[in-house]
């Protein structure tokens, strides 16, 4: 993936951190969020640091009679030195890259599936039996 060098984090994210990215023939939705609630950033009591920002990527794949098969990335930007984080378009490349692997060992993983299992062919109808002969009659006395 070549980032887009006229956004920050190298794609177009809407107000709740949301894009997507066509790579590789697949369209892999990106999403950026940090751990707060929320609010504004603030200073961790705890750590003296901002909240870390994650960054994940997922691509979908419909199948017939619904199949999906899914492909996961994530990534960590860690702020440093108590200053927020930056936009770092690299994270962007990484989760989706990793989206995409992850895609490929599943889809892997299915095809390997597949083969192993061997569907039980259908036997067919079973064969009708023979009507039982009539009893001969007794004869009349």
């Amino acid at each position: 993936m070549i980032p887009d060098p006229t956004q920050p984090w190298g794609v177009a994210i809407d107000y709740a951190g949301r894009g997507t990215v066509t790579e590789s023939g697949h369209t892999v939705g990106v999403r950026l969020y940090d751990n707060t609630l929320g609010g504004p950033l603030d200073i961790d009591p705890v750590t003296g640091e901002y909240p870390a920002v994650y960054v994940t990527a997922q691509t979908v794949e419909n199948g017939g009679n619904g199949v999906q098969l899914r492909g996961y990335g994530m990534t960590v930007v860690q702020p440093t030195h108590g200053r927020p984080v930056l936009p770092d378009p690299a994270a962007v490349v990484r989760a989706v890259t990793a989206a995409l692997a992850d895609f490929e060992t599943r889809r892997a993983a299915f095809a390997a599936l597949c083969a192993a299992w061997v569907p039980v062919p259908d036997p067919g109808p079973e064969p009708t039996p023979e009507p039982a002969p009539d009893p001969e009659p007794a004869p009349a006395p």
